[in-house]
Order: C-alpha cells, then structure tokens, then sequence
C-alpha cells in the first residue's frame, strides 16, 4: 500500500521503490504486529478453548504436561503477515494476491479442523479426505491463476527445473528444462502445495520444532525470489525469469518476521501452539512461492525436515498396514527420538541444525546449475 500512496514523492520516499528496504521494513513490522498482539491473543484463545488442544494418549508421555495449552496461535502469524503485507507490498503484482489467497485459504481450512478439536476434544478435526480436497482445490485455482498473471514466456511455466542440472542462459537456442505441460503443472503445484502444508503440519508437534525451519525456508526463499526476479542474477545463474517474483521475497520476510514473533509466544515451555491455523498455512505458502519461482525440487532440499518428517510417516503407516510392523518407535520421526530417551530441547535444537544444513545445500544449487 505504501509504494502506491507514496510513488510520486521524493527525497526519503524514494527508498520505497527499494525491495530490500521494504522487505526489510515488512519483516520488522511483522515481528512488532506479533508481538503487540501475541499475549492478548493467548488470552483470548485460552478463555474460550478451555481444555486447550488435545493431547494424544499414545504421545510421548511428557507431552501430557502440555495439557491446557491454547491452540490456533497461527493466527498470530497469519495476522503479522497480512498487515505487514498490505502495509509494504507493491498491491498491483498479481503474485503477492495469489500468495495471499493460498495462505488464507489453507488458513481457514487449518481454523476449522482446529476449532473441531477444541470443541470435540478430540485430535482428529476435519476428516482427511475433505480436507485434502479442499488444499487441492485452493491449490489448483492458485496454479491457474498464476499461468494467467505470471508475466514470463509460457515455456517456462510449463516446465520442470532441475537443481545441480547445468542450463544455458534463459533465451538461448539450448535452454532445455524438462517440459510437462499445462495439466502436469498444475498437479504439480497441487502437489508441491498440499504436501508442503501437510509436511510442516506433521513437523509441527514440539515447541519450536517447526517454526524455525520455516524461518530459515523463507528466508532462502527471499533470496531464490528476488534473483528469480532479476534480470542479470536470472541469466548469470541460468534461472527462468518471472520479473514480478521480485516481490513475492517480502512475503517471505513476512514469514520470517511472524515467525520470530510467534516463537517468542512458542519458545519452550510454549504458551501457545500454532495448531493448523498456522502450519497448514504458512507450509502452504512457502509452496506456493516454490511453485512461482519455479523452484520446487530446490523447496524439498531446503524443506528436507519436512519432507524427513512427512516420509517418516508414510513409513510407519505402509510398513505398519504391509507387515505388522512399526519402523519407528512413534512417527513423525521427532516422536522417535524423544521414545528414544532424548529431551525434547535436544530433538529441537538439533533438528534445527539439519534444517539449516539441508538450505545451504540447497542454496548452492543456485550456482551449481
């Protein structure tokens, strides 16, 4: 909003046409936006949850102490990155509306299977199906209406890129990205953004535990976003080029504002649990800024804890259903870990660790192309 009341003003007001300063900006004013509103938001949630989220019986058995504590703190974070949002985003960039869009959407979908479990206090929420329907629905739309705003040549949309596969610079007779098509593009993003919801939302069962890597996703994100949407980094590092990419990296500041904020709330003892208000969204946002950077391979090496965590569960289950047997002691695999006699500050901390070595990994995939 505040690049279109102030464009045609001089002097300081110029720094507003800078992305960097307004990313900037976006993410300070998410982290404040949080922080005013997380205790009052935690007071409201727990005078009319009650009972709080319900804990699994046949969780970790330290988790039962947890009993009583708010959920849908996510909407703490949804809250710090609409404002900061709308406050510092170039409003006429289609992208940042269809990231809104799909941040929101899975947003209601994560309140409503919330607000079952509360009311019912019971863990299942919504069934499995419907909800997945629903992600898919939101997710195709988004894939849509991105093949129809996206300002770059069709063959880029409609193709698959590969990290550590070395291309010619866009625009070249040999520029040769792996091409799939309009339906295929769009199961792949339905794909890439179900699953990355889906995959933060199962990480997310300990204090911290999840928020963090998020963090350190959307920051790298930031970066792919914003050289993406540059001209001369797109065609030295051989990226296809979407100039209004560019913007989607405030986006990601806003991420990593609110998610500062909401781990001061978050931070062992948690006060309050983001519940799939939170995870279902914000695990949906960084796929649908995956998807329109088109760098969804390069998403599931910087995000490989969630993709670690989500796997850790397809296992435990097919293996369970095939055999009989559990390969885990308890999935998502951080549960494994705390069977396993580690404190739950040593599961966080040390996750944390991979989530940061797996974004190196892949942010060296830009240069290694």
């Amino acid at each position: 909003m505040l690049p279109l009341l102030f464009s045609d003003f001089e002097g300081a007001f110029r720094l507003l046409n800078s992305l960097t300063f307004r990313a900037g900006a976006a993410l300070m004013t998410a982290l404040i936006i949080c922080f005013l509103i997380g205790q009052p938001l935690i007071n409201w949630l727990r005078a009319r949850q009650g009972a709080g989220q319900p804990i699994r019986d046949d969780g970790p058995e330290t988790h039962f102490k947890k009993q009583g504590t708010p959920t849908m703190g996510g909407a703490m974070i949804l809250i710090g990155i609409y404002g900061a949002t709308l406050l510092w985003a170039d409003l006429t960039q289609p992208l940042i509306w269809i990231a809104l869009f799909v941040i929101g959407g899975y947003g209601l979908i994560g309140f409503a299977d919330d607000w079952i479990k509360v009311t019912q206090q019971n863990t299942g929420g919504l069934s499995g199906r419907l909800r997945l329907l629903l992600e898919a629905i939101v997710a195709a739309e988004a894939a849509i209406l991105f093949i129809q705003f996206a300002d770059a040549d069709v063959g880029f949309l409609n193709s698959l890129y590969l990290p550590f596969f070395e291309y010619d610079a866009p625009g070249d007779p040999s520029w040769n990205p792996i091409t799939i098509g309009f339906v295929a593009f769009v199961c792949l993003a339905i794909a890439v953004m179900v699953g990355a919801a889906n995959a933060v939302n199962m990480t997310d069962g300990l204090d911290g535990l999840a928020i963090v890597p998020v963090m350190i996703t959307a920051a790298s994100f930031a970066l792919i976003a914003y050289l993406v949407g540059s001209e001369n980094y797109a065609r030295e590092l051989a990226l296809p080029r979407i100039d209004s990419a560019r913007e989607l990296a405030l986006i990601c500041a806003t991420m990593v504002g609110s998610g500062l904020g909401f781990l001061w709330f978050n931070a062992p003892p948690a006060k309050v649990f983001m519940g799939d208000t939170g995870s279902l969204s914000i695990g949906a946002g960084l796929g649908v800024i995956a998807v329109m950077t088109r760098h969804e391979i390069v998403l599931g090496l910087i995000g490989g804890l969630f993709v670690l965590e989500a796997m850790s569960v397809i296992i435990q289950v097919g293996s369970f259903k095939l055999t009989g047997r559990r390969v885990f002691k308890m999935a998502p695999i951080h549960h494994h870990f705390e069977k396993m006699g580690w404190p739950e500050s040593t599961v966080v901390v040390r996750f944390w660790i991979i989530s940061v070595i797996l974004a190196l990994i892949g942010l060296s995939s830009l240069k290694l192309q």
